[in-house]
């Protein structure tokens, strides 16, 4: 599973401040008063930032690699590190080698050219601004340099550039596949994303570049025809369950921002062969929906074809790229795993804590970064308006609060004055308050998104909760080796917390021989029952253990944890995966047991959820049900609060006064607000 590199490149700060480098010039000088405009229009874009990470090269000749026209590529710095001072220094990814000017990985990138090539594309696309069509010109150009024409590896694209523009198709730290054009990868699918993109919008302001991005774009489907869509129709095993073999690098995420350039090129009259590897590749995507409205993950559409036990925020624009697919082949049927993420799993994930980075499958990774945030805002807005529901524009208002201060850290991760957005949020609060490519790139794909609608509403909500107005109640998360343990049952700690699928949640999981028991202390809900959710190992042999729950000498219900499926190609047998119990934990409870029978059984937590949740920025509140029958509920606002009553679809039930309720009908959110 690849990740992002900001998680494996942490420490950049260091390395700036010991190399003091600030190498390169940034766009041309007439790009700052082509954007700077753009923060005193009262519109949220602001591409200053990303303007300054821009810079030029001139690559040396190298084979299989050619450009498009004259003149230097245009490219971007891949991270921007903060500075005591306040200013920002670009720097590439990799120890730097100031004897030879290079990086240890690169100075720039693929994954972040196409990106940022989006968000000139769409902001030319929206206000007609002459300086992002130069922009999106020269990075593209600058992607389709990075193509490796002509080999075994025709079609596929190296990852980074040095400097002085060249190649390092296998990077330090290696990242797979090595080398980087050796195989399907992420940046593949990101170059069809921007490239399908470039060619709608040149296709009416400068045809002849259209056609040569037309080329490169049929150049990388037909290697994902070879590579990845020759398995399509094949299913892998993960754990018991069935998974589409013909995912980009096993991925829902990668293939969805295929989808999206591909949705993109037919739209705009795209050959045959890729509206054919459209409706495979969005087969696939929808094919990773999970869950149910009580049934972890809760509708989401998981990321990684590897795990049923892993969703991730980054990157994941599955519901994004399933409505725009929807839309360009005119398939309806597409938006029903779309509109069960975005209107069942985003809503429980704000009331958990907001769109933090990973549920391993306990909400582990508790960072939020701008990729995550975007995703989640992307998707909403996006479903919302080809499935025709309106409420999902409510949701995503919460969301974009996030950049402006509705967050752990209650401080503004946006700044439209400067265009940055800071890389992130830290699980116990704190801000990363460097500003490199793919945040910035991904902050402003949001603000032009809200600069769309939205954006009074966002900044808002997100005003109101910055100065720490936040309140929630929802998914709580308690650890199994906190209980109180008899009869033979002890806290294993495992080399590593991760199990090649997925994470034991703090590291630990507590193992439970035949008749030993576990008592956990929890803290009770004073007005809500709570669904209870243990998080166990469940594996493929029937003479495993069961595990039988109470609280209060009251059965909750029992887990047979032999009732795993086949391993298939997952990294490790068996799956960590939460169990809904029958039974509720009564309002007031305080005790939870657990007594094993058959064999020894593993149990690594325990996830609580109210049958209602909830998350209030301000004076707006959302609510969201997992009950099985319609609740009022009694809320506070502002005079004149209207409750907005939307099904576990997304579909408007009832819009009442506030004075009278906030009705929550089952599996659906109810919006409150002024």
């Amino acid at each position: 599973m690849t990740v992002s590199r900001r998680t494996v490149l942490g420490g950049s700060v260091a390395l700036a401040a010991a190399t003091g480098i600030t190498t390169g010039t940034s766009w041309p000088a007439a790009a700052s008063s082509a954007t700077s405009a753009s923060s005193g229009s009262g519109r949220l874009v602001n591409l200053a930032h990303l303007d300054y990470l821009g810079d030029t090269v001139t690559p040396p000749a190298t084979p299989g690699h050619s450009r498009y026209g004259s003149g230097p590529l245009g490219v971007l710095w891949t991270y921007a590190d903060r500075r005591a001072d306040g200013s920002y220094a670009r720097i590439g990814g990799g120890p730097y080698d100031a004897a030879t000017n290079t990086y240890g990985q690169g100075a720039f990138n693929t994954d972040d050219l196409t990106r940022a090539a989006v968000v000139y594309l769409r902001h030319f696309q929206a206000r007609g601004d002459a300086h992002s069509r130069a922009a999106a010109y020269g990075l593209l150009r600058a992607v389709t340099y990075l193509q490796t024409v002509g080999g075994p590896n025709d079609g596929n694209v190296v990852l980074w550039m040095q400097p002085d523009g060249t190649l390092n198709p296998s990077a330090e730290p290696v990242e797979l596949p090595d080398p980087s054009d050796s195989g399907p990868s992420y940046w593949l699918a990101r170059t069809v994303w921007a490239l399908g993109e470039g060619y709608a919008v040149f296709r009416r302001v400068d045809p002849g570049f259209a056609e040569f991005l037309k080329t490169r774009l049929e150049l990388a489907l037909r290697a994902l025809e070879r590579q990845v869509l020759v398995r399509y129709g094949q299913w892998n095993v993960v754990d018991g369950r069935r998974v589409p073999a013909w995912l980009i690098v096993a991925g829902a995420d990668a293939t969805s921002e295929a989808v999206l350039g591909l949705s993109a090129y037919v739209r705009a009259g795209g050959s045959p062969a890729a509206r054919r590897a459209l409706v495979r590749f969005a087969e696939a995507v929808g094919a990773m929906s999970a869950g149910d409205v009580r049934e972890w993950p809760f509708r989401a559409l998981l990321p990684w074809g590897e795990s049923i036990s892993f969703w991730h925020a980054w990157g994941a624009q599955m519901p994004t790229a399933l409505a725009s697919a929807a839309t360009a082949l005119g398939d309806r049927s597409l938006l029903i795993p779309a509109v069960g993420d975005t209107a069942g799993f985003t809503p429980l994930l704000l009331t958990a804590g907001g769109p933090d980075n990973g549920w391993l499958p306990v909400p582990a990774d508790r960072t939020q970064i701008a990729y995550g945030v975007d995703a989640r805002l992307q998707g909403l807005l996006s479903v919302g308006a080809a499935a025709d529901r309106p409420g999902l524009r409510q949701v995503a208002a919460f969301v974009a609060a996030w950049y402006f201060g509705a967050n752990r850290a209650g401080e503004a991760m946006y700044d439209p004055a400067t265009g940055r957005t800071y890389d992130g949020i830290s699980g116990d609060g704190v801000v990363n308050r460097n500003s490199g490519a793919e945040s910035t790139i991904h902050g402003l794909l949001s603000m032009l998104a809200l600069d769309e609608s939205l954006a009074g509403e966002a900044q808002r909500l997100g005003a109101g909760a910055g100065a720490g107005a936040i309140q929630r109640s929802g998914l709580t998360v308690v650890e199994a080796e906190t209980a109180q343990l008899s009869g033979g049952a002890s806290v294993v700690t495992p080399p590593s917390a991760w199990t090649g699928e997925s994470q034991w949640s703090n590291g630990s999981y507590v193992s439970l021989p035949a008749g030993a028991t576990a008592s956990w202390s929890i803290v009770s809900s004073a007005s809500e029952s709570r669904l209870v959710l243990p998080v166990v190992d469940l594996v493929a042999d029937r003479r495993a253990g069961r595990s039988t729950w109470s609280s209060g000498g009251r059965r909750l219900g029992a887990i047979d944890h032999g009732s795993g499926g086949a391993q298939g190609v997952s990294a490790a047998p068996g799956a960590l995966l939460p169990v809904t119990l029958s039974g509720l934990l009564a309002p007031g409870t305080d005790k939870v047991a657990v007594t094993s029978s058959g064999a020894s059984v593993r149990v690594d937590a325990l996830l609580l959820l109210p049958l209602v949740s909830s998350v209030r920025l301000g004076d707006a509140t959302l609510l969201v049900s997992v009950d099985s029958h319609p609740r009022r509920v009694s809320v506070d606002g502002p005079a004149g609060a209207v409750a907005y009553a939307y099904t576990s679809t997304g579909a408007l039930h009832s819009r009442r006064p506030l004075s009278a309720g906030a009705l929550v009908v089952p599996g659906g959110f109810t919006v409150v607000r002024g």
